[in-house]
């Protein structure tokens, strides 16, 4: 008798597990469904304003640009706020994130939002949407590009240590970090940054409706206030989120009582999670720090090439 309560309970104890196991394969199709539908575009979402982080060091991201393209094409977003709290990183980047953007804006309005530093090629991604707003301590400005090398050859030979090289020209790889670089070198380095300093020059005049020598006096590479910006024309106005929010509603007649709804890319570290967050239209405290530290952390490995980066000396 013992043995048939103990074989009862047994079984009673299987039905239970194949019931959850059950209904977890369940949900995760639900889920997995959601997914789908909403990478193919469709949106679950209530009409809303999306807001975009731009954090960190910029750089070329292919998974933000595809999320700014999906923006564009869901019809429950009816405005953006460019959330911008970065120093710059890659003149690149910039300049890939610039262009989607600006694309993104003929189909929904842009506002940038500045937060404690919005400089060099953060400031390229505030040029990029159609209204700007600041705090007066907010740090901005720094237009300019930077190309940077360590010069390692009196440390070399301190520890014994030589570089031999042979290359097809003169011009190879040059600068060197092995010896001191000769004036052809730095000649074409110049050049270098200069026309690409003189393509950020541009976005600024065009941007800010400024002549070239006003861009010129403004754009020497320091850095602003907001309060500073305001009066040089590389800010609209002072305040945040709801300054943006008033704009969108006193020129683009959006709704002032929709929903901010964060948008993040579906980072291939986010996982499962993170595709479900974004088809959902919203993303987990957890979810946004894990990614913002993580890609922070890759991006500043990888910052090879042309920079717009402000950074205070250490």
């Amino acid at each position: 008798m013992s043995l048939d309560a103990d074989t009862l309970a047994d079984r009673r104890r299987l039905k239970r597990r194949l019931f959850l196991w059950r209904a977890g394969a369940v949900i995760a199709v639900l889920v997995a469904v959601v997914v789908v539908l909403a990478e193919g575009g469709l949106s679950f979402n209530r009409t809303h304003i999306a807001r975009v982080t731009i954090g960190g060091v910029i750089v070329d991201d292919r998974y933000q640009q595809d999320m700014l393209e999906r923006i564009g094409e869901d019809d429950s977003v009816k405005a953006v706020i460019l959330s911008i709290d970065s120093p710059g990183g890659t003149t690149t980047g910039a300049e890939a994130l610039y262009e989607s953007v600006r694309d993104l804006s003929e189909k929904k309005p842009v506002v940038a939002v500045l937060g404690t530093v919005a400089a060099s090629g953060g400031y390229i991604a505030a040029i990029s949407a159609d209204h700007i707003v600041a705090r007066g301590n907010t740090i901005t400005g720094s237009i300019g590009v930077l190309f940077q090398w360590t010069q390692l050859e009196d440390l070399l030979d301190n520890i014994g240590v030589q570089m031999r090289e042979v290359k097809s020209s003169p011009l190879k790889a040059e600068p060197s970090p092995f010896h001191k670089a000769d004036p052809r070198s730095i000649k074409v380095t110049q050049e270098l940054i200069d026309s690409s300093y003189d393509w950020f020059l541009r976005l600024v005049a065009e941007r800010r409706k400024m002549d070239e020598a006003t861009a010129r006096r403004v754009g020497d590479g320091r850095i602003y206030t907001g309060w500073q910006a305001v009066e040089n024309g590389l800010v609209d106005e002072l305040g945040g989120e709801e300054a943006a929010i008033a704009w969108l509603a006193e020129t683009h007649d959006v709704d002032e009582d929709l929903p901010v709804t964060d948008w993040v890319p579906a980072y291939p570290e986010l996982g499962f999670a993170g595709f479900v967050g974004q088809a959902l239209g919203e993303a987990t405290v957890v979810a946004a720090d894990g990614l913002t530290g993580k890609t922070q952390q890759t991006k500043r490995l990888t910052l090879d090439g042309l920079t717009s980066l402000w950074q205070p000396d250490r």
